[in-house]
């Protein structure tokens, strides 16, 4: 019998835990083939691929991102085998399975929840005496009725055989993120999230859990994920694989956490400030509101006073990027209320903050208790909310607006000193700044285009123009100066208007080829750069602040300046250093 378990990944970079544990606890008994594609594949693509591969048995794992499409490929396949055996599983098809049965009529069986035990005992049945009534944990159509057999109790985690042991994963572990759960379960009740309808936490064996690292990162695994739903919970559990993988670690890879913020122990991140690696790990906390009414409504637990003491001293670490996480729409947060969140969340200063908005999962009780707070959402999945009764369609609209340049302009990190100043200094609150370039991105037609990285700093300069932004001038030469700082190579023609003429930057080159001490620095008088090199790696700018107060204490003082841009050949890394102000002055008016 030839089995196959697949699934369409959200990118092609993903990989997909489930059906490898569907394989690897199967495996002693069904050889079974796995088959990953993307959401972004055309469905015929996808359907040819399987059809190519002749399979008597598909299981397919579903999740909000791809059940429509995972429906498409399977119309397909029912039209050309009429005799596959079609299997769903996985967490969206887990909690209503009556209304998946009566959907989609092409499907045979769905597998309930947890599904190594169960998918393993299914394909015994199918390839045996097809006692399918023996098998707990499934729905299927019993003479054109749904049936759900009984529910099966919980597997040992402790017993499960490792899912990252295929050798047809090895030359692709480089290239895409590993997935790996130490724990299954969430201890929390937050009404939104999925997580909450498991009671308890189970955790793996330990051991097994270390030799699977190993064997990763031994065959060139560099980014591993850890989803577990709460990975802190147990601070000695916790502390046990920080410290196994700062001493176990390899060059080069990199370990992320699903954090709760506030329950994370001073001890713990003070170890982690001390001994771990820059860039080892990674946060990613989700902090959805800041709102207590919204949070009380949710059965959310958070004290935010300590989840920004968590924050504030991991980022003082310079150790550990964070990535933190807001909801919109949540219970009794109006716009006004999501504009607080916002700013409370975005003064801790996350290196990335994802702004999402709700979705009303099956089988969580938010979405039991949609009319209670008048929830309009669609009806297919993702199942995203257009409106409640404080919040309207037309705020949900404003507010993606801000997402979009939020992703652009702050998470992407193209210009953090530029976006960092006119949040803070040219408007009220950071979530303003955001809202006023994002509805202004949104009339200009630009999130309908593609764009380059010229084009984004055209765009805001055009924005700060147009509406005659405060601080313009100062935040123009910001951009200027992160466009140079974070450049690769020298820019064969600049976004901005040159402020020097050109005689006078022969003028500063020329004084710079007989005398470097002209250069503030050290470093540069050691790079003995000749004329040639000068030309060729180098740029001479102008800034309306002081850039060696900037670059030495982050300080604007509104005093014209130039800057030597170097370019590193050897690197593609920028460096820029100041001119000594008695010794250029005598060389330009400023």
């Amino acid at each position: 019998m030839k089995i196959i378990a697949s699934t369409l990944n959200a990118k092609y970079i993903h990989t997909n835990l489930a059906i490898r544990y569907l394989k690897s606890y199967a495996q002693p008994f069904h050889d079974i083939d796995l088959a990953e594609y993307t959401i972004n594949d055309p469905t015929m693509n996808i359907v040819t691929d399987l059809f190519t591969k002749k399979p008597d048995v598909i299981g397919f794992s579903c999740y909000i991102w791809n059940i429509e499409e995972t429906i498409k490929v399977i119309e397909n396949l029912r039209k050309i085998m009429p005799k596959l055996k079609i299997i769903l599983g996985g967490p969206e098809v887990s909690y209503d399975v009556i209304y998946w049965l009566e959907r989609i009529p092409q499907i045979d069986y769905i597998v309930i929840g947890e599904g190594e035990e169960t998918f393993k005992q299914l394909l015994d049945e199918i390839s045996g005496d097809m006692k399918i009534e023996n098998v707990h944990g499934i729905g299927y159509m019993l003479d054109n009725k749904p049936k759900i057999n009984l529910v099966r109790n919980k597997i040992d985690l402790r017993e499960l055989p490792s899912p990252f042991r295929f050798e047809e994963d090895k030359p692709n572990l480089s290239k895409r993120i590993t997935y790996i759960e130490t724990s299954r379960g969430c201890p929390f009740s937050c009404q939104f999230c999925l997580s909450s309808i498991e009671v308890g936490v189970r955790y793996f064996n330990r051991d097994k859990i270390k030799d699977d690292i190993r064997y990763l990162m031994e065959h060139g695994a560099k980014t591993i994920k850890f989803v577990d739903r709460t990975f802190n919970i147990s601070r000695s559990y916790a502390m046990e694989m920080f410290q196994f993988l700062i001493v176990e670690h390899k060059p080069g890879t990199v370990f992320q956490f699903e954090i709760t913020g506030d329950i994370m122990r001073p001890e713990v991140i003070e170890f982690l400030n001390k001994e771990a690696p820059p860039g080892l790990f990674r946060f990613e906390i989700g902090v959805q509101s800041t709102n207590d009414l919204t949070n009380e409504l949710v059965k959310r637990r958070q004290s935010f006073e300590k989840l920004s003491r968590t924050v504030t001293m991991v980022k003082e670490g310079g150790k550990i990027d964070q990535h933190l996480d807001l909801i919109a729409g949540l219970p009794e947060e109006n716009y006004h209320s999501f504009r607080q969140t916002f700013n409370d969340v975005f003064a801790l200063g996350p290196e990335e903050l994802q702004l999402g908005f709700l979705k009303m999962l099956r089988g969580t009780g938010l979405r039991i208790q949609a009319k209670e707070y008048g929830y309009t959402y669609m009806d297919h999945a993702p199942y995203e909310i257009l409106g409640n009764n404080v919040i309207d369609f037309n705020d949900i609209v404003r507010i993606k607006q801000v997402e979009d340049v939020l992703e652009k302009y702050w998470n992407d990190h193209r210009m953090d000193h530029s976006v960092e100043y006119l949040a803070h200094n040219s408007f009220d609150t950071p979530f303003d700044f955001f809202q006023t370039f994002g509805t202004f991105w949104d009339e200009q037609g630009w999130s309908r285009i593609g764009h380059q990285l010229e084009d984004l700093y055209k765009r805001l300069e055009q924005f700060l123009s147009e509406n005659n932004i405060p601080n313009r001038e100062i935040a123009v030469g910001l951009m200027k100066y992160d466009y140079l700082l974070n450049h690769r190579y020298k820019p064969r023609k600049a976004w901005w208007s040159d402020e020097l003429e050109r005689k006078q930057k022969s003028e500063v080159y020329s004084g710079l080829i007989t005398k470097p001490m002209m250069i503030a620095s050290d470093d540069f008088y050691k790079l003995a750069l000749n004329e040639k090199e000068l030309y060729k790696h180098t740029l001479i700018e102008a800034f309306p602040f002081d850039i060696k107060s900037y670059i030495d204490h982050g300080e604007i003082i509104e005093k014209p300046s130039l800057g030597l841009i170097y370019f590193r050949p050897e690197d593609g890394k920028s460096v820029i250093f100041c001119f000594n102000n008695k010794e250029i002055q005598k060389k330009v008016g400023n």
